[in-house]
């Protein structure tokens, strides 16, 4: 129990059904979809839809999500990978050919095809219960009538703004100007796409008006993308992955997401005594950074497009955490891995959500960096991501880009099975710190019994790009110990990811944990 004269937050307890997420709005509309009679399927799109209009610098309809779901009473995970491809006519060797090195960030080449809106228009089919033009109803209604940006919303605004060129300033400034606090965001734009998309599904999106309306902004910034490429876009099934840690088992996302890196890096932690260790100390911090380096070294040079990619097994398998634990030196830091052609960012959407008949919905949703490419389409102010930046130009290599291949993407949701039965959806948003920040939040619970709000609260650091990012949760004798082994410390600008939970107990009472580091919250009832 956490002591009632700090600051922090309470789990929230719930029997008939709860949502976490990083607005008070979206997990408010999930609940009301959950009272309204619909699934916890239902309920994550409705909520992760609206989030669109919420936290638009992080999230949107030219994103990408990955779902996983387990049934009522069911230990079975589902998948589905709603990230989107390459367009047809472009490969590395043009933008080589060129004289790019590296994936430009914020150019038409970085957009890839946006799959989401394909994903939810498919899982509402097949699983939720209520249809779209239910579902979609909220997002419809926030987007005309407005919503107060929140204060992080805010401060992220600020910092990604300058990205936005075109018509994207038009759509997502307020006279020129970054909103702010309390200032209100509307995109009657996006509610008319998403009116046409509740009563004439996924085609509404990806042709007709709509589809013309992105495809002329992304070839008027030299984009190679065609009205096949939108109206190819779907969703495809996936096995999901998993590896023990402890007591638990960590169901992740197959490639072309990064959950292996996450299982990887549990592997390797599993070789030390990681309970032994003082939760807060510079000993577990130094073990997990350099367990990262090694995870996301191997994240590099094999995660790609699953149709690519043969390496899997090998990131999962026991013997290589094993040989790559024997590379640990407890008392000096290595060297950073060579990083990927993505630059870093900072966040994006995740919201989980229990209905009373116990599904679980994982759901994450992006537009990768803030704002993504900063293109949005000139009518409807469709914000369309840069997830292509998560390609390499390397020749040969498995992730290199390739017309209609998917980019190895950073975001990934979670779920925690134990003794066999579903234990938690659960999410840590924060780009490349995800892997990490699954880790790390299995670790809390399975190490130091702590929980999920616990969990999510505890301090964070990250080692990327050849800095260790140490919140200031941590105290300064921390960060010095860290510095005498070898680390370059840095405390963030920005506090490291988000995270939400919902541990499902065998009584049927639900529990929910929220980030503080975000807007949002758990919210039950």
């Amino acid at each position: 129990m956490r002591d009632f004269q700090l600051p922090g937050r309470s789990p929230v307890l719930a029997s008939n059904g709860m949502c976490a997420t990083s607005h008070p709005l979206g997990a408010k509309a999930a609940i009301d979809v959950l009272e309204r009679g619909g699934n916890a399927m239902d309920a994550a799109i409705a909520g992760a839809v609206l989030l669109g209009i919420c936290e638009p610098q992080m999230t949107g309809i030219g994103g990408d999500c990955f779902v996983l779901w387990s049934e009522g009473g069911s230990s079975k995970v589902n998948a589905l990978n709603g990230s989107g491809r390459a367009p047809a006519a472009l490969d590395a060797a043009m933008l080589r050919d060129a004289g790019e090195t590296v994936m430009p960030l914020f150019s038409a080449h970085s957009v890839t095809v946006p799959c989401a809106i394909d994903a939810f228009c498919h899982l509402s089919e097949t699983v939720g219960k209520l249809g779209l033009d239910a579902i979609l109803a909220p997002a419809i209604r926030y987007a005309e009538e407005g919503v107060p940006v929140a204060p992080r919303v805010a401060f992220d605004w600020g910092t990604a703004e300058k990205v936005l060129k075109g018509s994207a300033r038009d759509h997502y400034l307020m006279g020129g100007k970054v909103p702010q606090t309390g200032e209100i965001f509307r995109s009657p734009g996006q509610a008319e796409v998403l009116r046409r998309i509740a009563r004439d599904g996924r085609d509404a999106f990806y042709k007709g008006e709509i589809a013309d309306d992105m495809l002329a902004a992304l070839n008027a910034a030299g984009g190679t993308h065609t009205a096949d490429d939108l109206a190819a876009a779907a969703c495809t099934a996936a096995d999901p992955i998993a590896a023990a840690y402890k007591d638990l088992e960590v169901v992740e996302h197959p490639p072309n997401g990064q959950g292996a890196t996450a299982l990887l890096m549990l592997n390797i932690l599993a070789q030390f005594d990681i309970a032994g260790m003082d939760p807060r100390g510079a000993e577990r911090v130094h073990i997990e950074a350099e367990a990262a380096k090694l995870a996301y070294d191997a994240r590099n040079r094999f995660i790609s497009d699953e149709d690519y990619m043969t390496r899997t097994a090998y990131m999962l398998d026991m013997d290589t955490a094993r040989k790559l634990a024997a590379l640990i030196d407890p008392k000096k830091a290595m060297q950073s891995p060579a990083a990927l052609s993505e630059a870093v960012h900072k966040d994006t959407i995740y919201i989980t959500v229990v209905d009373k008949d116990g599904m679980a919905v994982s759901l994450i949703y992006s537009i990768f960096h803030g704002f993504g490419s900063g293109i949005a389409s000139e009518k409807f102010g469709i914000l369309l991501q840069n997830r292509g930046a998560g390609f390499t130009l390397e020749e040969g290599h498995p992730n290199e880009l390739k017309g209609g291949k998917r980019p190895m993407h950073t975001i990934i949701p979670g779920m925690i099975r134990q003794n066999g039965r579903m234990l938690m959806p659960f999410g840590v948003m924060g780009g490349a710190y995800q892997p990490n920040g699954h880790a790390r939040f299995a670790s809390n619970l399975a190490d130091f019994g702590m929980d999920p709000q616990t969990a999510i609260d505890a301090p964070r650091a990250f080692s990327d790009a050849g800095t260790l990012n140490v919140e200031r949760g941590y105290g300064d004798d921390v960060r010095a110990a860290l510095s005498e082994l070898g680390h370059n410390v840095a405390i963030p600008h920005v506090a490291i990811g988000g995270g939400q939970a919902i541990k499902i107990h065998e009584s049927g009472v639900l529990e929910g944990a929220s980030d503080a580091r975000k807007d949002g919250c758990a919210l039950g009832y």
